[in-house]
């Protein structure tokens, strides 16, 4: 593939890739690879790779699912031996062959698990909900009739007062 300087494009079913579906909220959707395989600037065999995927996360924040827009593209340095990565250059990730072969579909499923999000966060989402103030001004206190009670309020007192006895 790398001395014939191949290239593979298509789609793929998400529902195809067993472990990315279990990061997932549903096993919808298609994505879209290109893989070019050729030599790097310094002569080693490469892979470039793009991907394209609309992705259905959970937000953390709402629960809620959400189509995340997937976009990977990235180059892969062919390794034979990991003593083979210092020579990669370094825009470009090692991929460790297994017997010299490799699976496109591993590839891209792995190229994708890397790029999710740690936490899945649906665009528009508010950050905090509800009323924020300074410590100890909660804007509730404000619509109460009756003053409200801290129950450590008088803490402080018996501590200074403690201090002072013990001097």
């Amino acid at each position: 593939m790398v001395t014939g300087r191949r290239s593979f494009e298509g789609v793929l079913s998400v529902a195809e890739l067993p472990r990315l579906v279990e990061a997932l909220a549903d096993d919808r959707g298609e994505i879209a690879y290109r893989l070019d395989f050729g030599r790097g600037e310094l002569g080693g065999p490469q892979l470039a790779i793009r991907l394209r995927a609309g992705l259905t996360l959970e937000c953390q924040r709402t629960l809620e699912p959400f189509e995340w827009p997937a976009v990977v593209e990235t180059r892969l340095g062919l390794l034979a031996s990991e003593a083979e990565a210092a020579a990669l250059p370094p825009d470009c990730e090692p991929l460790l062959l297994e017997d010299g072969s490799l699976s496109p579909r591993r590839v891209i499923e792995d190229e994708l698990l890397l790029a999710l999000p740690l936490v899945p966060v649906k665009p528009g989402s508010e950050i905090m909900q509800g009323e924020w103030s300074a410590p100890g001004h909660d804007p509730r206190d404000a619509e109460r009739s009756e003053p409200a009670t801290h129950p450590f309020a008088g803490l402080r007192d018996l501590l200074e007062a403690r201090d002072k006895k013990h001097r």
